[in-house]
């Protein structure tokens, strides 16, 4: 079975620009543009996800939290240590 990497995500709606802010202990904190309507910052946080990843957008899912503002996004095909490390988390 191929990897697959869990990532949590606090996501802030309407913040202006779509821009990865950073690490949160164990959370990344994105802001989207998109307004929380109909998938719209969802769709948006996996569009931006997956340019920064390098990743198609097809390899990611939300598996938790689509309604809310913590969610928890799947990556497949990445290993976690890979993901963390794309997105720039330090340990």
């Amino acid at each position: 079975m191929a990897d697959a990497a869990r990532i949590s995500v606090r996501v802030t709606a309407r913040g202006g620009r779509d821009t990865i802010v950073g690490w949160l202990q164990e959370t990344l904190s994105v802001r989207v543009a998109a307004a929380p309507v109909d998938g719209a910052a969802n769709a948006s946080l996996i569009r931006l996800l997956s340019r920064r990843m390098n990743v198609p957008p097809s390899s990611f899912s939300v598996v938790a939290g689509v309604r809310s503002r913590v969610k928890v996004v799947e990556v497949r095909g990445v290993s976690q240590a890979e993901a963390q490390r794309r997105l720039g988390m330090h340990r």
